[in-house]
């Protein structure tokens, strides 16, 4: 990675606090960005590699601002995400369009600006989810949101494939990061069951019984963005332990 400049969207915490780290550490510079300062801030501090922009990638002249003063950038890591659980009966308008703006919109905005200041190599990574490649009950908009994303990365793929750029999706089951944490509450409150139940429900999804690890997710996106990666264009890479 050495040389080589990056964006991670939604950088302050999770995976996306892994993946600026991991490419941080690799060689390259990072940008990362999101509505947290104070998170941002906080990863930031952990390498000097890494800076701190505040974006919101569901405003497109946000994204926009972001992208003119990141400067010219070789990959760029769609991670900023949010989840939200309901019977879809109960799913209000609200929680619909909110899944789709930061899930689907955000990855599209992001992956436009930078595939617009691209010159010549480069690499467009979303992470996804699982829920891109299969459903789940209670979380039909997010799983919409990330069939969408898998749709766009197919789509942009094609358009891309003559030149030196690719465009693939990394496609995590739950992972051990502070979303998922949330998730687990949410269960918890909605069901009536102990966190440590509602964890153990989540963990049983995956046949190897666990949570995986974002460092899982670095590592495939830096195999992505690393040499003999270039003939895999409009992919899936699916972490989920033989779930999917």
């Amino acid at each position: 990675m050495n040389g080589k400049r990056v964006l991670v969207t939604g950088g302050g915490s999770g995976a996306g606090a892994d993946l600026a780290l991991g490419f941080a550490q690799a060689g390259a510079k990072v940008v990362i960005c999101g509505r947290r300062p104070d998170a941002l801030a906080k990863i930031a501090a952990q390498h000097s590699a890494i800076t701190a922009m505040g974006c919101d990638v569901t405003d497109e002249g946000s994204v926009e601002r972001l992208f003119a003063s990141a400067g010219p950038l070789d990959i760029v890591i769609a991670n900023a995400g949010q989840a939200d659980s309901a019977p879809f009966h109960k799913t209000s308008l609200g929680q619909w369009n909110a899944m789709l703006s930061v899930n689907l919109t955000g990855v599209f905005l992001t992956f436009r600006e930078g595939l617009r200041q691209m010159t010549g190599w480069g690499r467009l990574v979303a992470v996804c989810s699982t829920a891109g490649v299969k459903g789940y009950a209670k979380v039909a908009p997010y799983a919409a949101a990330k069939h969408g994303v898998m749709g766009l990365v197919r789509s942009l793929a094609l358009e891309v494939a003559k030149g030196p750029v690719t465009v693939n999706a990394i496609c995590p089951g739950f992972l051990d990061t502070e979303m998922t944490d949330h998730s687990i509450r949410i269960i918890a409150e909605k069901t009536g069951r102990s966190p440590a139940q509602a964890k153990a429900a989540l963990e049983g999804l995956n046949p190897q019984g666990r949570l995986f690890s974002p460092s899982e997710v670095t590592a495939a996106a830096l195999y992505l963005c690393g040499p003999g990666s270039q003939g895999v264009n409009g992919q899936s890479l699916v972490i989920a332990g033989g779930e999917v």
